[in-house]
């Protein structure tokens, strides 16, 4: 298991565990598969934005692989 803090190591299709952002303050985690990446930067410390494909959208805390 990997920190979601790099683009590179993030894909479509991918199993990772987000927070989204009305969970950020109890730090809550939702798993899902990866659709989308949203964040455009190579890194980003608060994690890499992505939309899964149940439509929610959250920053990478765990990439499962």
């Amino acid at each position: 298991m990997t920190e979601g803090t790099k683009r590179v190591d993030i894909l479509p299709g991918l199993k990772v565990s987000i927070v989204l952002k009305q969970d950020q303050r109890t730090g809550k985690l939702t798993e899902g598969i990866v659709r989308d990446i949203l964040t455009k930067s190579a890194t980003h410390p608060h994690g890499i934005k992505v939309r899964l494909e149940s439509g929610l959208v959250g920053r990478v805390k765990i990439i499962h692989g």
